[in-house]
């Protein structure tokens, strides 16, 4: 079905776009979340973990994530972390 109109056109970009910049991000947030998750010294763990975080939030505020969702992540790795020896 073709665009005929020209808001549908830019609407139909804008999505390319956006959906592009979502798959990045996303990506970003499911390889900091794995480095986390594969740490065995509890120190590097944790400096990992404050980078996480900070890219958690950042998700949640641009609407990427849910807040509750970012903020269940956050304490499944500080749960994680916390069984660190």
């Amino acid at each position: 079905m073709p665009l005929r109109h020209k808001s549908a056109q830019k609407r139909a970009r804008q999505t390319v776009k956006r959906t592009e910049r979502n798959k990045k991000f996303k990506a970003l947030i499911k390889g900091s979340v794995k480095r986390v998750l594969e740490n065995k010294d509890k120190v590097s763990a944790e400096t990992e973990l404050k980078k996480t975080v900070a890219v958690l939030d950042r998700a949640a505020v641009k609407g990427l994530i849910h807040m509750n969702k970012a903020a269940n992540q956050k304490s499944k790795l500080a749960k994680h972390i916390n069984k660190l020896a």
